[in-house]
């Protein structure tokens, strides 16, 4: 069927185009879950998909934004880091719903629900998230790979893209083995910062007086603002096209309780692996906060700062290599997924079918060939502001993601019995408005544009 002819095709399911080639073809449920297991080990055949969209929240461009906030407000804005855990709770949750019952990834989606100059526009802003992303998970890396080793940014940006290799070997052997290898990253991630934790010896009662909200965020600007920043580098949009799509690797019944039971294993999954990612957030901002702000130290915000200060400042001096051990170990994870996820975009949005390898390749090279210019660019002394724009970009298209996931979940024509019930829904637009709204605030002082409306009114 040729594009002009699928321009004009309409569904009885509540969709423009008809269901195309399944997302991720060459994996798309290749992982059985057997009939009659127990709940353990069926929730164990179910669990994967959930840890690889679970390290986008733990990437370093969550890392800048947490040593900030660590740094300059003690243990305030752990509170931030739990909501916004909680809204990429629900987003996920729903992502895994329409991916299942579906049987399209969020792109798909986006593709046969709109038209497709919109389809377009949304493909071109996804793509320019993507790469946003990739620039700071590189650009982490490459930090890592500089302090641990002293190799120079650029050629750690250029190691960096070694990971398309790795996901062509693995994906070969099975997708298990890179659901495996991403989980190990994140254990070694969580076992480094747990050590971090005992390391820093942080006070327990200011711990968990952090979680509880305060108005005092809303009030103090700066602190907003970094709380905002907090909130725009936890939700990515491209985890929202990722789990979309892998959760499609498992083979379940095609029947309403198939996918009942599907769409149950795959939130717990998620719900389970993004608890670990508010461990490892919470716990740079504790490190941050039992480290530098008990002692004064209140402006670092530099990945590179934190790791010359650690082991002075707490006469350990095994932690700063530990704190660049799990950088290494978050930065290559995330660009790992991120390789998948601009596969699955690319895909689904533009609908074609080339070689795995060659995919794989250009997904890669539109991500990591600006993460390579702008690092030899500027070079290590702007690798924060690099960090704090790829925020900024992210913050632009998250919208975007997340406003049609709503729209399409919450659809009983296209979702039937498995739709949105009220609550979900009241929820989740709830949920959207915050982040639109936080996120449209970042914007406005990001660029100056709320100072100088203000100063209209003086």
């Amino acid at each position: 069927m040729n594009t002009k002819n699928l321009e004009t095709v309409s569904t009885n399911d509540g969709w423009r185009l008809p269901s195309g080639t399944p997302s991720l073809q060459e994996v798309n449920r290749t992982i059985a879950v057997p009939k009659g297991l127990s709940f353990w080990r069926k929730l164990l055949a179910f669990s994967g998909p959930g840890y690889l969209v679970a390290v986008g929240y733990m990437d370093p461009g969550n890392w800048a934004t947490d040593l900030a906030g660590g740094s300059q407000f003690g243990y305030s804005l752990l509170s931030v880091i739990l909501i916004s855990n909680l809204m990429a709770i629900l987003l996920q949750a729903l992502c895994a719903k329409l991916g299942i019952v579906t049987g399209r990834d969020l792109a798909q989606a986006c593709r046969d629900h709109y038209s497709k100059r919109t389809a377009m526009i949304l493909w071109f802003l996804c793509e320019i998230a993507i790469c946003a992303c990739d620039l700071a998970e590189v650009i982490g890396s490459a930090i890592a790979l500089n302090l641990l080793f002293k190799i120079p940014l650029v050629w750690g940006v250029c190691i960096t893209a070694l990971d398309v290799l790795a996901i062509m070997y693995l994906q070969n052997k099975g997708f298990r083995y890179i659901e495996a290898l991403v989980v190990t990253l994140i254990l070694t991630i969580g076992a480094c910062f747990l050590a971090e934790i005992i390391f820093s010896q942080p006070n327990l009662m200011g711990v968990l007086a952090g979680f509880v909200p305060k108005f005092e965020i809303i009030k103090n600007p700066e602190m907003l603002y970094v709380a905002i920043g907090i909130l725009g580098a936890t939700v990515m949009p491209h985890n929202l096209y990722l789990h979309s799509s892998i959760v499609q690797t498992r083979k379940y019944e095609q029947t309403d309780e198939g996918k009942a039971e599907a769409i149950k294993f795959a939130t717990l999954d998620s719900t389970i692996a993004l608890m670990f990612a508010l461990f490892i957030n919470a716990a740079i901002l504790i490190v941050a906060a039992a480290t530098f702000h008990s002692r004064g130290q209140h402006e670092v915000a530099e990945i590179q700062d934190a790791y010359k200060l650690l082991s002075p400042m707490l006469s350990v001096p095994v932690a700063s290599t530990l704190f660049a051990l799990a950088l290494l170990a978050s930065g290559q994870n995330s660009t790992l997924t991120g390789t998948l996820a601009g596969q699955i975009v690319m895909e689904g949005f533009l609908n074609i079918r080339l070689r795995p390898w060659l995919r794989r390749l250009m997904t890669r090279l539109i991500a990591i060939v600006p993460a390579v210019i702008c690092t030899a660019l500027y070079g290590e002394s702007a690798t924060a502001k690099l960090l704090i724009l790829s925020q900024v970009i992210l913050s632009l298209q998250l919208s975007f993601a997340v406003i049609p996931l709503i729209m399409f979940t919450g659809d009983r024509i296209k979702m039937g019995r498995f739709v949105n019930p009220t609550w979900v829904k009241i929820l989740a637009w709830t949920t959207a408005a915050i982040i639109v709204a936080l996120n449209v605030k970042f914007l406005l002082d990001y660029f100056g544009i709320a100072r100088w409306i203000t100063g209209l009114f003086d």
